[in-house]
């Protein structure tokens, strides 16, 4: 049976956590009665955070900057006194085009945020989880990361990447009672995926109306997702309710088989 005060007094950290489905994933936390501190890189962001979540400690940072997660691990110790869940959430879409289109900075910066970011953050908290109760790491990967997704090659093996990361430290810390899992989002509705549809339609010169409608029926519940269903997938695997759960992929996405 679900204690319903196991994430109670519990210590979270989620990167990215200023808007969209971090923001939504820190709500919840505090919902629940957790500890939570977030880091972004838009300070005005923050400043909107720290009006409607008061109790939220937050700071500046990149993920894929050793010398920002080493400064936010720091303020984690200070503001939390420790902690007992990571949330991996920072990534960015990266470029939309063919293969032969894209330039190495952005295949490198895409890499840098959603795979080094995460790895980055990994290797400060695991001495800190180690002490912690009941600790778990949780990764947002993607769709992107268990299917091809053309025209977006760099997002789709970073977040790949992810998931390869994910299984290995779920095997590696599995001895330390630390759990480790994925969360593999579809199309989440919202600003992010309307630009991304926008730049898609332009790299294949179609109306966005066509590549919206391509986004919606992909999945066979015929809709997106939204960012409540990814910070409840968030809870359930933070919680006692997934005491067992560990080295998954836990797919929220209305069932999608291919991606547009």
């Amino acid at each position: 049976m679900w204690n319903q005060t196991s994430l109670a007094g519990k210590r979270i950290l989620v990167t990215a956590g200023g808007d969209g489905i971090g923001l939504e994933i820190a709500r919840a936390f505090v919902a629940a009665g957790s500890k939570v501190l977030v880091c972004d890189i838009q300070p005005e962001s923050l400043e909107r955070l720290a009006k409607s979540l008061p109790d939220v400690h937050s700071c500046i940072a990149d993920v894929s900057s050793e010398e920002d997660v080493a400064a936010m691990f720091k303020l984690v110790d200070h503001k939390l006194g420790g902690l007992d869940v990571l949330v991996n959430n920072a990534g960015i879409a990266g470029p939309t085009g063919g293969v032969e289109t894209l330039s190495l900075a952005d295949w490198e910066r895409t890499l840098a945020v959603n795979l080094t970011g995460q790895f980055l953050c990994v290797r400060q908290a695991v001495p800190r989880l180690r002490k912690g109760r009941d600790p778990s790491i949780i990764n947002l990967a993607s769709a992107a990361g268990h299917l091809g997704m053309p025209g977006r090659a760099p997002y789709s093996a970073s977040k790949w990447g992810v998931v390869g990361l994910t299984k290995t430290l779920a095997i590696e810390l599995g001895r330390d009672g630390i759990r480790v899992n994925a969360i593999l989002p579809g199309a989440v509705d919202g600003p992010r995926i309307q630009a991304v549809i926008a730049a898609k339609a332009k790299a294949l010169g179609k109306p966005v109306e066509e590549v919206t409608r391509a986004y919606t029926t992909q999945a066979a519940l015929g809709r997106m997702v939204t960012t409540r269903d990814i910070a409840n997938m968030v809870l359930f695997a933070a919680s006692d309710l997934a005491g067992n759960v560990t080295g998954q992929e836990l797919v929220v996405d209305g069932h999608t088989q291919a991606l547009s």
